[in-house]
C-alpha cells in the first residue's frame, strides 16, 4: 500500500482508507474489516461524532486502540445531535468543538487526534472562531491537524486559505468530476483532498451493470446516461472497479481515496481493484465519456 503526505503536514497516510461509517455495529462484525485493512497496509481510519450517536467512534477506538500508534484517526465535528431525538442541528461554536473533542478523545480511546475535521459549514459560521478553536486544539495537543469534509467552494476555500487546514474530504468520482475545478487552489492552500464517494454507490465497480438497472440515474446522468457512460468505459478499460480508484488517485491533488465497507468481502473487492490500478496509465479517453459538471451552488 503506497502512501501520500496530507497537505503540508507530515502525516502520511495509505492511499486506500477505510471510511468507518458502514461498519457494523458490534465489535465481532466489525473487527474483521478493520484487521483485513491494517493487515492490508491502510493506515487511515475515518470517522465522526455523528454516526450512530458516536457508537461509531467507541467501535473504532476500540479496535484500533492496540495499533494507535501505527494509525492515523480522523474524526469530524459540528453536527449535534438534539438531545431525546433521532436528528441533529449544526453548531460550529467553540463551545461546541472543545466539548465534543472531550467526548470524541474518550470514545476513540485515546488522548490525540490527527486530524479533526469540521463536518460541513456555511459562508455564515465564525470562521475566525473557529479557526482559532482548532489552532488552540492542536496548540494543547488535542489534535495533531486539522481540515474540513465540504463541497462548498464558498467555504473550503477560504477555510484552507485562512487556515493552516491541512485536507479537504468531499465526494469526488467518475461520475462527479466537480471538484477538479478546485483541485489547484486546494493544492495552493497547502493542503490536500481526500475522497469520499469514489465508486459512487457501486456503480463504478465491476457489478455496475446490475447497479445500474436498480438505479434511476446519478448526479446529473438519467439511467440511460449512466448506462451508456459505463459502457463506454467497460469498452475502454475493461475493470471499471480498478479505473475508479486509478482515477481519483492520478491527480496530485488527492492523498487518499476513502472506501466504505459493510464486510470483509466488500474491503477486500476494493483492496483487490486498488492493486489492479497500478497498471492503468492512459486517462484520456475519459474527457471524451464523462461529464465534467462544475458546482452551480456555493460559489
Amino acid at each position: 500500500m503506497k502512501k501520500r503526505k496530507l497537505g503540508n503536514s507530515e502525516i502520511e497516510i495509505s492511499e486506500i482508507s477505510l471510511g468507518c461509517m458502514s461498519l457494523p455495529m458490534t465489535l465481532t462484525d466489525a473487527r474483521p474489516i478493520v484487521e483485513t485493512a491494517l493487515q492490508a497496509g491502510v493506515n487511515y481510519f475515518d470517522t465522526a461524532d455523528l454516526y450512530n450517536k458516536g457508537m461509531n467512534e467507541e467501535i473504532v477506538g476500540e479496535l484500533l486502540s492496540p495499533h494507535r500508534h501505527d494509525v492515523i484517526i480522523a474524526t469530524k465535528v459540528g453536527n449535534r445531535w438534539n438531545q431525546g431525538e433521532d436528528n441533529w442541528h449544526w453548531d460550529p461554536s467553540p463551545s461546541h468543538i472543545e466539548n465534543a473533542i472531550k467526548m470524541s478523545l474518550k470514545r476513540l480511546k485515546t488522548d490525540y487526534i490527527d486530524v479533526y475535521q469540521l463536518h460541513g459549514g456555511t459562508i455564515d459560521d465564525p470562521w475566525d472562531d473557529i479557526i482559532e478553536t482548532f489552532e488552540r486544539l492542536k496548540k494543547e495537543g488535542y489534535i495533531r491537524e486539522y481540515g474540513i469534509s465540504s463541497i462548498r467552494p464558498n467555504v473550503f476555500k477560504p477555510f484552507l486559505q485562512r487556515s493552516n487546514g491541512i485536507s479537504n474530504m468531499m465526494q469526488y468520482s467518475l461520475l462527479d468530476r466537480r471538484p477538479e475545478e478546485w483541485f489547484g487552489d486546494i493544492a495552493d492552500a497547502n493542503a490536500s483532498v481526500v475522497t469520499r464517494g469514489s465508486i459512487a454507490k457501486g456503480l463504478l465497480t465491476n457489478e455496475w451493470q446490475k447497479r445500474s438497472e436498480s438505479t434511476n440515474g446519478y448526479m446529473t446522468y438519467s439511467k440511460e446516461e449512466i448506462k451508456n457512460v459505463l459502457t463506454g468505459l467497460q469498452n475502454a478499460y475493461e475493470d471499471i472497479h480498478a479505473l475508479s480508484l486509478a482515477y481519483n488517485l492520478s491527480h496530485s491533488a488527492v492523498a487518499s481515496t476513502v472506501i466504505g465497507a459493510s464486510s470483509k468481502q466488500q474491503l477486500l473487492e476494493n483492496l483487490k481493484a486498488y492493486e489492479r490500478s497500478q497498471t492503468i496509465q492512459d486517462f484520456s479517453p475519459i474527457h471524451d465519456i464523462t461529464k465534467k459538471d462544475i458546482y452551480t451552488e456555493h460559489r
